[in-house]
């Protein structure tokens, strides 16, 4: 507030889906669906909300500009394929060589996979794998997804916890890092961290709902919600 020339941006994409059947001269809505990006929104309650904005505004950009190749790459098939979030240029659309999740629970951790793997240029193997339209359990599910990751040694855990014990532990993070959002003890999200707004505050990138350079804790910061904030080691 105290730079009103800074412009950040960010997108968010969500689907709405009417299934209609027709009944003599009228059409009938059969089954409705339809994604919150905003399901667990914030809650204040006990946020220390002033120490919280007095230490964000009190951060600086961050420079990427000397960034690991393999985390430009990932961060650049991110922002491509990540659907209706997408910008036009990129046709809002998923990569169509590999199979849409969403339908059977979410797509989170195979948009996550994929930018690891095609992005970041990780091999796949007999643990993580896709493959003819078939994913492995830590490749598509997201709590084995973060359970792969950290415990296979290919990352590592920079904090867990609620948000007030990990917000300032968040500026750690780097492009082509993610964050897991645990809830009741599951991890029910994976997002990838594609950049960080004009206060270095990490914005980050995934499929349901698709979202595009969003701040890492938007609409997941409920008083229930832990975050897992995970280092990827390229």
């Amino acid at each position: 507030e105290d730079r009103p020339e800074e412009v950040n941006a960010a997108r968010i994409g969500t689907y709405h889906v009417l299934t209609l059947i027709n009944k003599g001269d009228n059409f009938l809505i059969n089954k409705e669906w339809y994604t919150d990006p905003f399901a667990d929104s914030l809650n204040l309650e006990k946020l220390k909300v002033d120490d919280v904005k007095e230490f964000i505004l009190a951060q600086e950009p961050k420079d990427f500009s000397n960034l690991d190749e393999r985390r430009k790459s990932s961060v650049e098939y991110a922002n491509k394929y990540c659907g209706a979030a997408t910008e036009e240029e990129f046709g809002y659309k998923y990569n169509k060589d590999y199979r849409n999740f969403n339908p059977e629970g979410g797509d989170c951790a195979n948009f996550a996979s994929q930018i690891l793997h095609e992005g970041g240029k990780f091999k796949k193997n007999s643990s993580w794998n896709y493959s003819k339209g078939e994913a492995t359990a830590s490749w598509v599910n997201a709590d084995k997804f973060k359970s792969y990751w950290v415990y296979s040694g290919r990352a590592s855990v920079i904090a867990h916890g609620t948000y007030d014990k990990v917000y300032k532990a968040s500026y750690q993070l780097m492009p082509g890092d993610f964050v897991a959002y645990e809830k009741k003890g599951d991890i029910k999200h994976i997002s990838t961290v594609t950049n960080a707004d004009s206060r270095g505050y990490a914005l980050v990138t995934c499929h349901n709902t698709d979202r595009n350079d969003v701040p890492w804790d938007l609409g997941w910061s409920d008083k229930n919600i832990k975050f897992w904030l995970i280092r990827v080691h390229y």
